[in-house]
């Protein structure tokens, strides 16, 4: 990812200045890139272990993929994917993030919309979004919502959340479904859901 900052970077080191006439559109367009150069490349630096960004267009730094791969909790061994597009008012406005793994939790919905505090443009409580706010910080928070910001008293998803409350058998239901039907499991996170299923058959019967 350094590497796509940098080059943006000479890119736009390389323009001439830009024409009396350009419109307010434009402008923001350039305030956006510019500031994502920077937040790329602080990106890069931290990352969490667990994350990995890929660009489809290394030219067009406002529109990435993210794929979170938790390491503990429910979701271990899981691969989920998100995908991030910064609008032209960036740094105004947060950017826009759908989840594209479907995924059963109780923050985000079967259709990929997504409950996280930072990616809200109006919030009464203050821990919306900010222009003070970064990539990292919408980074972070995504990965967050697979362990310490994983929400089941302010679900979005309310079915997931009840699930998990009321059914014993949540953490098994959890894995066959995200395993069978949602997102895709490493081998090894499959033989261990084989091994905890075999266990669990008992409850459920």
């Amino acid at each position: 990812m350094l590497t796509l900052a940098s080059k943006l970077k000479r890119d736009d080191g390389g323009k001439t200045g830009r024409a009396s006439g350009a419109s307010d559109s434009t402008h923001r367009v350039s305030i956006r890139d510019r500031l994502l150069t920077k937040e790329v490349a602080e990106l890069e630096a931290h990352l969490p272990s667990t994350c990995k960004a890929s660009f489809p267009d290394e030219d067009k730094l406002h529109h990435f993929q993210l794929a979170v791969s938790p390491d503990e909790g429910y979701y271990q061994s899981g691969r989920f994917e998100f995908e991030i597009n910064v609008p032209e008012a960036y740094n105004m406005v947060p950017p826009k993030v759908r989840c594209l793994t479907r995924i059963w939790h109780p923050n985000i919905t079967e259709t990929g919309e997504i409950c996280l505090s930072l990616l809200r443009e109006h919030s009464i409580d203050g821990t919306g979004w900010a222009p003070t706010r970064t990539l990292k910080d919408v980074v972070w928070g995504l990965n967050s919502l697979f362990t310490d910001l994983l929400n089941f008293d302010d679900p979005l998803n309310i079915d997931a959340a009840e699930h998990h409350l009321k059914d014993k058998t949540w953490t098994m239901f959890l894995l066959i479904t995200t395993e069978k039907c949602y997102g895709g499991f490493s081998e090894k996170g499959s033989r261990l859901h084989q091994a905890l299923r075999q266990m669990i058959e008992p409850w459920s019967s």
